[in-house]
């Protein structure tokens, strides 16, 4: 796999706007939480450093919801 917008796990988008022409300048949403390196080891090599997980495969969710709810209030 080698577009860059999907995720390597599962091929969904992974929503990274780092590659995501229109919206690249903009800080990705995987800069504002911790991924366990668990998560990322489980990869296959090859797949590793390609492209950006997506919040569900790097179970990222929660934070990603709680980080919202602060930016709500």
């Amino acid at each position: 796999m080698n577009d860059t917008r999907l995720c390597p796990a599962c091929g969904a988008s992974n929503q990274c706007s780092l590659a995501d022409p229109r919206s690249a300048a903009q800080a990705c949403w995987c800069y504002s939480v911790s991924i366990d390196p668990k998560v990322i080891e489980a990869l296959p090599p090859e797949l590793r450093n390609q492209s950006c997980l997506c919040p569900r495969c790097a179970q990222v969710d929660l934070q990603l919801q709680a980080a919202k709810g602060k930016a709500n209030r």
